[in-house]
């Protein structure tokens, strides 16, 4: 499933981020950041009603000059208008309507994409009512009165939003051809991967329509399988400024992660792994993808019998927080080991697929305990009743407890350790629930 994609736009001091942190923090389910992982908010996944979403916040604007606020606003439309399905536009009723907001106006006409215009810190409809019509000049539909800040008329503004959202959008993906995700920073060689992998397999390159948000989807069969990479490939070098395209880059990742299974990270053996590469990765890691770290251009390293070890555990400590990872050395340009990325594709979707049964995972369970006391606090000692399988894709378990707040993280990875040594879970993230049971639920 392929879920819509909403970006924020908007100029400085509009009150931009307070809207984003109030649809993530409000609309959102919310998830612990995993240790380790460090990482913009710059998206999140929201729900409204029954519909999920993700938001991004195109951002970063710095009020140096008007000319550099314009042109800095024409970039975070342009990004807007390439990566999302429905662009909320935000606008500020007591600083009323300015020039920018006029001409990014006719840029978010001119794409044809669907706008909704947020008049922001309208905190009374008495007070700036009247002021709110100013804003039918811009010429992009009805203006919504909020504020973000007192968290008025947030409602309203979703429900204009999910009118945009197409069934097909909300609706289960029916295609069940595995969808691989080829990611990672410009430059790395995503493009040569994709064309190498094509040009091995002899097949026709058929690009397949859907909102693709500029992402290059490409049918490659290989032994009978039809398989469908989303090349993220082609990122255009709109600013001379590093961390706007950086931003781009990952909101691009973003939406090309959402649509895939497995998603394969592109890491450049010459630079070696990044931080930008870790936050690249975190993103597969958050969304519970499978993910294999493929590290490209690898004929031109120099080599001793020690080489692929010494950098393989370079990169397990950077990229600490996903040991489940499976890495593959390979180059595009030659096809080194590009035979072996298939079989690493189809062994993690399996392992994504994979369900245990309850006696199974219980028994593992009493084990633990066993071995390793649960922990306590204050006298009181953590208790485990219960665990069963609920999901796949990735695979979730629910551990039922006396009392969440004694469930440590270091004790749900050791569990999760456990389960990896019986079943091995290669490639694949473990998300666990903790639900709280008093005893005589049992």
């Amino acid at each position: 499933m392929s879920k819509p994609v909403v970006a924020i736009v908007g100029r400085p001091n509009v009150g931009k981020s307070t809207l984003f942190n109030v649809l993530a923090g409000e609309a959102i389910s919310i998830v612990k950041d995993t240790p380790g992982v460090t990482r913009d908010r710059i998206y999140a996944d929201c729900t409204w009603l029954d519909m999920n979403f993700t938001l991004i916040d195109t951002g970063g604007i710095e009020p140096d000059s008007r000319d550099i606020i314009l042109s800095q606003m024409r970039e975070q439309a342009e990004i807007a208008i390439d990566t999302a399905d429905v662009i909320i536009f935000i606008v500020d009723v007591r600083q009323g309507l300015q020039d920018a907001d006029s001409k990014v106006a006719d840029l978010l006409r001119k794409s044809r994409k669907p706008v909704v215009l947020a008049v922001n810190k309208v905190d009374s409809t008495q007070k700036f009512g009247n002021d709110i019509y100013e804003f039918y000049n811009l010429g992009i539909g009805d203006p919504v009165p909020v504020s973000a800040s007192s968290r008025l008329g947030i409602g309203d503004l979703l429900d204009e939003v999910a009118k945009h959202f197409t069934a097909e959008q909300l609706e289960e993906d029916q295609d069940d051809r595995p969808r691989i995700a080829v990611v990672g920073k410009p430059n790395v060689g995503k493009s040569s991967l994709i064309n190498k992998l094509l040009g091995e397999n002899r097949v026709i390159v058929s690009n397949i329509a859907g909102t693709t948000r500029d992402a290059i989807d490409t049918e490659i069969s290989h032994n009978g399988t039809d398989y469908v990479f989303i090349d993220t490939a082609g990122l255009r070098r709109k600013s001379k400024i590093k961390e706007d395209l950086e931003r781009y880059s990952i909101i691009r990742t973003v939406t090309a992660v959402e649509r895939a299974d497995v998603v394969v990270v592109l890491i450049d053996a010459i630079e070696g792994v990044t931080e930008q590469d870790a936050k690249i990765a975190g993103i597969a890691h958050d969304r519970g993808k499978g993910v294999i770290i493929a590290v490209n251009k690898w004929d031109a390293i120099e080599k001793n019998d020690k080489t692929i070890y010494e950098y393989t555990n370079k990169m397990k400590e950077v990229l600490a927080y996903m040991p489940y990872a499976e890495y593959l050395f390979i180059s595009a340009q030659t096809g080194q080991r590009l035979n072996k990325l298939f079989d690493l594709i189809d062994m993690v979707r399996e392992n994504q697929n994979l369900r245990i049964a309850t006696g199974v995972l219980n028994e593992i369970m009493t084990e633990a305990v066993a071995m390793q006391q649960p922990p306590s606090d204050k006298g009181k000692r953590l208790k485990l009743y219960y665990m069963t399988q609920v999901s796949v894709k990735p695979p979730t378990f629910v551990i039922f407890v006396n009392d969440r707040e004694l469930m440590h993280f270091s004790y749900t990875r050791y569990l999760e350790n456990k389960i990896r040594e019986a079943f091995g879970f290669r490639g694949t993230a473990l998300r666990f629930l903790i639900r709280e049971r008093k005893a005589k639920e049992q």
